[in-house]
């Protein structure tokens, strides 16, 4: 299913709030003057709401799915649609905002 591509700048979240934020990124490739994301980079999260109560908050997340066609440095690009499950909770992210002009599949 075609997606729009996520850049450094794109707001993801985890389920509780936290912000995510890519630690690697493609800097050859950019969209809407940032650069993309591949899978296989690792998100930190931060402020995840999940420690104000006794059990243990995202810490980071890490894309099963990806693109199955468009590569950048011979990586799958992450798409808007990408499933990814955070550590140590198993819940994923909330892809909020990404950019609206490059699409891939």
């Amino acid at each position: 299913m075609p997606g729009y591509l996520l850049h450094q700048g794109a707001t993801v979240m985890c389920m509780h709030a936290g912000q995510a934020e890519p630690i690697l990124v493609e800097p050859r490739v950019r969209v809407m003057g940032q650069p993309i994301v591949t899978q296989a980079s690792t998100y930190l999260i931060a402020g995840c709401t999940l420690a104000s109560i006794p059990s243990p908050a995202c810490v980071s997340a890490q894309f099963a799915s990806a693109s199955s066609r468009v590569r950048a440095g011979d990586l799958p690009v992450l798409l808007q649609d990408s499933i990814a499950v955070c550590v140590p909770t198993g819940t994923g992210l909330n892809i909020v905002l990404a950019q609206m002009r490059v699409k891939g599949i």
